[in-house]
């Protein structure tokens, strides 16, 4: 369970042509239940407002994720995770402050965009250092509205997006393959809806590169509805069970 948080808040995926109206808007929830095998092993919601930062106002994403009942006994999760990013989807704050079985960490990162360069201040240990960042870097939950602003109609099955992200004092290259469109059964009806498949570390905690797999609505919006991932030892699933104030219609199919 330790890392299945981490992935699941930022590996949510769209397309390649830059959208010039944006998917999502103030107000915006989801909300995930995460099963492990045949259990029902947590929730993780996402939310956005608007705030302001330094005299910016900008995107607030709030993203958390805990574990219940009898999953608790194994592993007790109780994650937070806050981005602040501006309305090219450029990150300028990021907070994690995570508790994964004892294992804690706090933290956050300041993005200076101009100098290219991001400020990683670490709470637990008291220090603070400067890290150079390419242009265009995310963090762990802007690179997730970032990429639901991309369009479909260059997308083939196969093709292959890149995003920088700043993850763990460096600079990770997130890869994700699309697969195709599907339609997908969900608590609220059929969606049409677009699969993909990131490319995720071998090893720690995912069985193989493949392991996971996502679904989003074929629609402006491009809701995550649906995450799969096999892990070293059994699997796991996330669905969505709950969403507000979408900003566009969701692409139902009509029996």
């Amino acid at each position: 369970m330790r890392r299945f948080f981490i992935f699941f808040i930022f590996l949510i995926v769209s397309g390649s042509v830059f959208s010039q109206d944006s998917a999502f808007q103030s107000g915006e929830h989801y909300k995930f239940r995460i099963h492990y095998g045949i259990f029902n092993a947590g929730y993780a919601t996402l939310d956005l407002r608007m705030d302001v930062f330094q005299g910016n106002k900008l995107f607030h994403a709030v993203g958390k994720g805990w574990t219940t009942g009898v999953s608790r006994w194994f592993m007790s999760v109780n994650d937070l995770y806050e981005s602040y990013f501006d309305e090219y989807n450029r990150p300028h704050r990021f907070i994690r402050k995570i508790d994964e079985g004892g294992y804690t960490m706090d933290k956050e990162l300041r993005f200076n965009q101009t100098n290219h360069k991001v400020l990683v201040i670490n709470k637990k240990k008291n220090t603070a250092k400067n890290y150079p960042i390419p242009a265009g870097v995310h963090d762990m939950v802007s690179v997730f509205y970032y990429l639901r602003n991309f369009d479909m109609p260059s997308l083939s099955p196969g093709s292959a997006i890149s995003v920088d992200m700043f993850f763990d004092e460096e600079v990770y290259p997130f890869k994700l393959k699309y697969l195709g469109k599907d339609v997908l059964k969900t608590k609220f009806g059929k969606i049409r809806s677009l699969k993909f498949r990131p490319l995720v570390q071998k090893g720690r905690v995912f069985k193989e590169n493949e392991s996971l797999t996502i679904w989003v609505s074929d629609d402006q919006n491009k809701i995550p509805l649906l995450i799969k991932a096999k892990l070293l030892v059994g699997s796991l699933k996330a669905d969505l069970i709950e969403y507000r104030n979408v900003k566009y219609a969701i692409n139902f199919v009509k029996d």
